[in-house]
């Protein structure tokens, strides 16, 4: 087929299952809308919660887009402020975390599927 249609929120969420269900969704698309070399993701992040780890690429470059509420976003040094319709790239080694407001974010990100090309940053790259 030429074509995959699937709507987002429907694919399996895999944060309950790693632990992060509190926190909020992850649904990572690519299988789902049959894609040979595209990632996509679909993120809810709960009212006022910090996604529970940072990460980089060392050859995908992503493009975040918020679809609704808003917060911020850590990008190496520099914490800012995003909302509605924002589109966040993201160089391949830039380490980044999301942080959902009052309202919470949803957003999805979008970029080249690299197998194993990633780095999860658990602790230590967002100190309050």
């Amino acid at each position: 087929m030429t074509y995959t249609i699937k709507n987002l929120a429907s694919v399996d969420d895999s944060a309950p299952r790693f632990g992060f269900g509190e926190v909020g969704e992850a649904h990572f698309a690519s299988r789902a809308v049959e894609a040979e070399s595209t990632g996509i993701a679909y993120h809810v992040l709960r009212p006022n919660r910090r996604q529970a780890f940072a990460h980089r690429h060392d050859e995908a470059e992503e493009i975040a887009v918020v679809i609704s509420g808003g917060g911020r976003v850590k990008l190496d040094d520099e914490v800012c402020d995003i909302r509605a319709l924002d589109a966040i790239r993201c160089a391949p080694n830039v380490t980044r975390q999301f942080e959902a407001g009052p309202e919470g974010m949803s957003y999805v990100v979008i970029g080249p599927h690299h197998d194993r090309d990633g780095e999860l940053i658990h602790e230590g790259f967002w100190e309050d």
